[in-house]
């Protein structure tokens, strides 16, 4: 009796031992397999996020800037396009030159790097303007748009003034205001807060990316900013409305401004840049039909334009970031000289040569 319980008690020992076993490598083989699947999606995540960034560094910029993204009337350029005769300087933020009639870039200097806009930022401030405001509304200036430092431009506009939509737009433009983009944006929005919204609307709608805007003058902030190809397609969409091409090709625009207590004051305003205003002059077989200028410590001293050749061909050409008016409109000339005047000159001596062959 005793030997069979002792048997029995041995056989399921060893059927528990077994079972044991059994289970030990079931729960092996399971931790292997849980392993091998976490291992296999680790690597499937890393080829996957690899191939994905490796991608879109190689092609998304590139697609965006060849156009794939954009009007094909646009000028387009994914890499620097070096633009023989002129040399930027070393510490220059960025240049371009675009040919509008043949929408390409003729010169394109770190076109893509972040930078600030300083004042160049109002000519997004007077396309929102002239599209959606009217250009004969009385606008009320607040205390707020007359808030400003005594070292920050503004056009001479007092609280409680009342003076017109257009009149603001011209202020704005060429003296370059920040009291008539204040008052602009508030008409507009109700605040500058709101309008930034719009501006900023506005520009992923134009495809300028690459900018932020956190108010209407371009008083420096940190998040506010852009670059000097958006600049480019902004200022390209500014200038299909003649009222804005009207408004900077002035030499000088006489502002009416009503004081809270009725009196008319005569506020004169003239171009910031140095064309416009006559201090500079452009290089032969260049005309430059009006613009705008920004300078702020860490912005540096920038301008865009409108210009043409000697043949009426449209250029907008943009410089940022120079150090100071001399080599701001140096750089300037260097590139209009380089880009449109020696092109012209070249393509009248191929015309000549052709009417010499015949």
């Amino acid at each position: 009796m005793d030997q069979r319980i002792r048997r029995n008690s041995g056989r399921r020992r060893r059927r528990r031992r077994r079972q044991q076993r059994r289970a030990a490598v079931l729960l092996i083989c399971l931790v292997i397999l849980i392993g091998a699947v976490s291992a296999g999606v680790l690597i499937i995540r890393e080829l996957t996020g690899n191939y994905t960034a490796s991608y879109e560094a190689d092609n998304y910029n590139k697609n965006l800037y060849q156009g794939t993204l954009f009007a094909s009337d646009l000028c387009v350029a994914s890499e620097e396009v070096d633009l023989e005769g002129f040399v930027p300087d070393t510490d220059l933020h960025a240049a371009g030159l675009f040919n509008l009639d043949e929408d390409s870039v003729v010169c394109g200097y770190k076109l893509y790097d972040r930078l600030y806009p300083a004042s160049t930022t109002k000519i997004m401030t007077a396309l929102l303007a002239l599209k959606y405001g009217n250009m004969d509304d009385e606008v009320t200036i607040s205390s707020n748009a007359t808030d400003f430092n005594w070292d920050e431009v503004t056009s001479g506009l007092r609280t409680g003034d009342k003076v017109s939509m257009y009149d603001l737009v011209c202020g704005l433009l060429l003296h370059s205001g920040n009291d008539c983009g204040t008052a602009i944006a508030e008409h507009i929005a109700g605040s500058e807060d709101t309008f930034a919204d719009m501006m900023n609307e506005e520009a992923a709608s134009l495809g300028a990316t690459g900018t932020h805007f956190a108010n209407p003058h371009g008083l420096h902030d940190e998040n506010h900013y852009t670059t000097a190809y958006d600049l480019y397609l902004i200022f390209n969409e500014c200038i299909k409305d003649e009222r804005f091409v009207e408004i900077i090709s002035m030499d000088s625009y006489t502002g009416t401004l009503t004081g809270s207590d009725g009196t008319v004051r005569n506020q004169v305003w003239t171009p910031t840049q140095a064309y416009g205003a006559g201090s500079a002059v452009e290089p032969e077989g260049v005309r430059v039909l009006g613009g705008k200028t920004g300078t702020t410590q860490q912005a540096g001293n920038c301008v865009i334009l409108y210009d043409e050749d000697s043949s009426g061909h449209p250029y907008i050409s943009v410089i940022m970031g120079a150090d100071g008016t001399t080599r701001l409109y140096d750089q300037m000339n260097t590139l209009m000289q380089s880009g449109i005047a020696g092109t012209t000159s070249q393509d009248s001596q191929s015309s000549a040569d052709e009417q010499t062959a015949e």
